[in-house]
């Protein structure tokens, strides 16, 4: 890497950590009702909410009430996005007066946004009216994500509550996820990008004249720094245009470049000191963001050293820099020149180690080494960070596991926080983690085993295998980034991505909401001599090994077929 990239990465890495703690506690408090002034700011509205919709908060409720209250949600948060999609053309706000969405689109779409995805298989700019991107589009950010938030708190009280049969309550649960959280860390984005230049209004289309003075040019319009707020602090990614962080009205330059990738990393690095804090041990916390910042690290020096190396057939050629050359160049092909390598390829690891769709250059242009670490980061299980909530109950999964291990490698009882861990926890875990495996192969097998899922692939071998494995990956990770090498927009790829986003999503929740009543029902176990530390090095090469072997093992057969391949088959061709 060269000195500038280096110093990106340092840079990114100490913003994030100077803020984990203050939003962590602030976090941990406002989720569990303590005294805080935006809570007695907020709180009369909070409790009109409840009265509106006849809500109980004190009203506890075990993992299976908690679920069902869930994925109702969410089932009915999709139903709407679809009638909305369906109708728009006949509702206001359709200022550039869009038809309505045709079905097989509105279901990906729909299933998509509620799920935390956002993949995209439309451009946004000429689909979707301001009213679907607002009050559809924009409204599914926000819940996607507070429900991501409210499983990983639902999880952590699991591990602090003794012998309780609730996990907590989901509706108060997602208001205060809502209003305490994501709504303002929003505004304030919101305002700090549109001070950058991302625009923000209601206009239509606005037509003019190129600097030329011979041809017209049409600018798409729209609220678009309220929308690509929330799409990055939730980690969702839909962009409203469909170059997406690429685009310079989303994302014009590097300081808003810069702010966009801590603020996709912010919440689920914070919620981690927030499970430090509320099982009364910030030190667990630290461990486990340690487990993801060195996972993080590895993958962003990797992907930046490959694409700064260049693509060797062009550096022979003399039109590429030389794979040695310390300054600035490489593979610049699919990389917008106001961001170049280093801040392109730090944006493509931060946005698939979380569970955000954002891009700001199109991954199928990165070489094949580059092009592996969003597809691997993915692999792993959202756990280089994560996406809001997923990235902390997918890790703490992990942990699970990785006691479990040394607990039979001891020969005793593991213990995980003081829980007992035992056969019902280990099945909800390996549920959760084997669900998104088995929906990424299984789809990519199907994709490459029929010709429709063949047709979409713009290159073939080894390439156009990786844009349909990404997909798959993609879809059932809910990340919702593209290779942007596959035409996704058919029926076979809305309806197949459609079904591995929601799977992907929802059967890992199930599992993780039975893996916290479990825990919250149990006594808390006294610390021995004999007891694991999981606070220190030993567990965090622990968790790293569990992370590692499980995606390694998973996935190494596929990519060894497509971005490894390709690898051999660039490099080995040169002389």
């Amino acid at each position: 890497m060269t000195t500038p990239a280096s110093a990106l990465l340092i840079a990114f890495l100490a913003t994030v950590l100077v803020l984990v703690k203050p939003l962590g506690g602030y976090i941990a408090a406002v989720m569990e009702g303590a005294d805080h002034p935006l809570l007695r700011i907020g709180r009369p509205l909070e409790r009109a909410i409840y009265r509106v919709c006849g809500i109980d908060p004190q009203g506890p409720m075990g993992w299976k009430s908690y679920a069902i209250a869930l994925l109702a949600f969410n089932a009915a948060g999709a139903v709407l996005l679809y009638a909305l999609q369906r109708t728009q053309a006949r509702l206001p706000l359709d200022l550039q007066h869009f038809a309505n969405v045709r079905p097989a689109m509105a279901f990906n779409t729909a299933v998509s946004f509620v799920t935390n995805t956002n993949w995209q298989s439309y451009d946004g700019e000429t689909t979707m009216s301001d009213l679907t991107q607002m009050a559809g589009l924009a409204v599914q950010n926000f819940l996607s994500a507070a429900t991501g938030l409210v499983v990983a708190i639902a999880l952590i009280r699991g591990f602090a509550r003794r012998e309780s049969s609730s996990i907590g309550n989901c509706w108060a649960d997602l208001t205060r996820a809502i209003l305490y959280v994501l709504l303002p860390l929003s505004l304030a984005l919101a305002l700090a990008l549109a001070a950058t230049g991302v625009i923000q209004n209601l206009h239509s289309d606005v037509t003019v004249r190129t600097l030329e003075g011979a041809q017209a040019q049409v600018l798409p319009m729209g609220p678009v720094a309220s929308q690509e707020a929330i799409k990055e602090l939730g980690t969702n990614g839909g962009g409203f245009f469909n170059a997406n962080s690429a685009h310079p009205y989303e994302n014009p330059t590097p300081l808003s470049n810069f702010l966009e990738m801590v603020a996709i990393a912010l919440i689920p690095a914070a919620l981690t000191y927030t499970f430090g804090r509320l099982v009364g041990d910030t030190r667990q916390g630290w461990a486990v963001l340690a487990a993801m910042l060195i996972l993080f690290v590895g993958l962003a020096v990797l992907a930046t050293s490959s694409e700064q190396h260049g693509n060797p057939r062009l550096a022979a050629l003399g039109v590429d820099a030389a794979p040695s050359a310390l300054q600035p160049g490489g593979n610049m092909e699919g990389k917008e020149s106001r961001f170049g390598i280093a801040a392109s390829a730090l944006f493509a690891t931060v946005t698939t180690g979380t569970s955000c769709g954002a891009v700001n250059s199109m991954h199928d242009s990165y070489l094949p080494l580059g092009g592996l670490v969003p597809l691997f980061n993915m692999m792993l299980g959202e756990v280089v960070l994560g996406g809001v909530g997923t990235g902390l109950y997918s890790i703490l999964l992990f942990a699970i596991v990785g006691v479990f291990i040394a607990g039979l490698m001891i020969g005793r009882t593991p213990e995980y926080l003081g829980k007992k861990i035992e056969s019902f926890e280990m099945k909800m875990c390996s549920i959760a983690i084997l669900v998104m495996p088995v929906v990424v192969l299984v789809g990519t097998a199907v994709a490459v085993s029929v010709g429709a899922g063949r047709a979409g692939t713009a290159n073939p071998g080894a390439h156009g295998f990786s844009e349909i494995l990404y997909a798959f990956t993609s879809a059932g990770n809910n990340n919702g980034s593209a290779f942007a090498g596959l035409a996704a927009d058919t029926r076979f790829y809305d309806l197949a991505l459609g079904i591995a986003m929601w799977l992907g999503r929802y059967w890992p929740i199930v599992a993780v909401l039975a893996v916290a009543g479990s825990l919250a029902a149990k006594k808390r176990v006294p610390v021995t001599p004999g007891t694991l530390p999981t606070h220190g090095p030993t567990f965090v090469v622990l968790l790293l090994g569990a992370i590692v072997l499980v995606g390694a093992l998973t996935f190494v057969p596929a990519l060894a077929l497509g971005p490894i391949v390709e690898h051999l088959t660039l490099w080995g061709t040169v002389r």
